[in-house]
């Protein structure tokens, strides 16, 4: 099927960002005052990139501007657009000012949390000509972003599927189970996950290899996982569970000062699957920079992890 073709020079930047600010703030005279642009201007501007694109953006009426299908779909694709060449900018600045590299490093929480801030202050040491942009998304989007190209390094839970990267072993992690301190389930000895499943459960959001992880082991049990509530970090689950909540699962190099902060009581699973592995990752073709910065992050993991 062939594409449609369009005037690219309808295109400019300017018009873009016009577009996803009225699209953000539904307002024609906000969005033309934030481009540094009066009304009748920004409305043609508007007019003449609906009519290179052959598609209604908006629909007009008094009270300002609702965005059409066309335009949540043009929004999306203008502000990434916008964001790369910020992100062109900051790098042309950075150049300008002795940082001839960027390297785009995705990780999930856990290795967030509870190993990459050394190893990354040592690299920045070693290495003060290269910036590493840091991400934190959940496993998968980790592996997502490899294959896509949107990263250079990965670090995520081993369980996506990885096949035609260079996939190595990271560090491995234990999970615990933790709890309000007068909870039923309050005690030091080891627990089996399957003792748990009466709890009401707080945990990540969809995708996080954390909550994956349990809702496999639930499956394998042949009982539900009863999950209460669904937060963005391994501190929020901290947090409610502090509440009373629910419980919680969390990798225990990052649950310890957390356990020890809000006063909670903590667990280790007698189940296998509770000692994880943590993998780094780069494409196959990866240049001599990234390879050189995935080979620093593991062997200062490996002879961290050796002392």
């Amino acid at each position: 099927m062939q594409l449609p073709s369009y005037n690219l020079a309808r295109f400019d930047f300017v018009s873009i960002r016009l577009a996803v600010l009225c699209a953000q703030t539904g307002n024609l005279t906000t969005a033309a005052r934030q481009c540094n642009l009066v009304v009748p201007a920004a409305s043609r501007r508007i007019k003449e990139l609906e009519t290179a694109l052959g598609c209604q953006l908006f629909e007009r009426h008094s009270r300002g501007l609702d965005v059409t299908a066309a335009g949540r779909v043009f929004m999306r694709h203008g502000l990434s657009l916008l964001q790369e060449m910020d992100a062109l900018a900051a790098e042309l600045h950075d150049l300008h000012h002795g940082v001839i590299r960027h390297i785009r490093l995705s990780a999930g929480s856990a290795a967030i949390n509870q190993f990459l801030p050394p190893l990354l202050a040592h690299y920045e040491v070693l290495h003060p000509e290269v910036q590493v942009d840091l991400t934190e998304q959940v496993s998968e989007q980790v592996v997502l972003a490899l294959r896509d190209g949107r990263a250079d390094v990965g670090v995520f839970v081993q369980g996506p599927h990885t096949e035609g990267l260079d996939v190595v072993e990271f560090r491995q992690d234990e999970l615990i189970l933790i709890v309000p301190k007068k909870h039923r389930l309050a005690h030091s000895s080891p627990i089996a996950f399957a003792d748990t499943l009466e709890e009401p459960w707080i945990s990540l959001n969809s995708g996080a290899a954390l909550l994956q992880q349990q809702h496999s082991a639930a499956l394998a049990c042949g009982r539900p996982l009863k999950l209460r509530m669904q937060v963005a970090s391994l501190d929020a689950v901290a947090h409610m569970v502090v509440a009373g909540l629910g419980i919680g699962m969390l990798p225990k190099a990052a649950a310890m000062p957390l356990v020890r902060e809000k006063k909670l009581a903590w667990r280790p699973f007698t189940d296998a699957w509770a000692q994880r592995r943590l993998q780094l990752g780069i494409r196959k073709e990866a240049d001599s920079v990234v390879q050189d910065f995935r080979n620093h992050l593991r062997q200062t993991s490996q002879n961290a992890k050796a002392d």
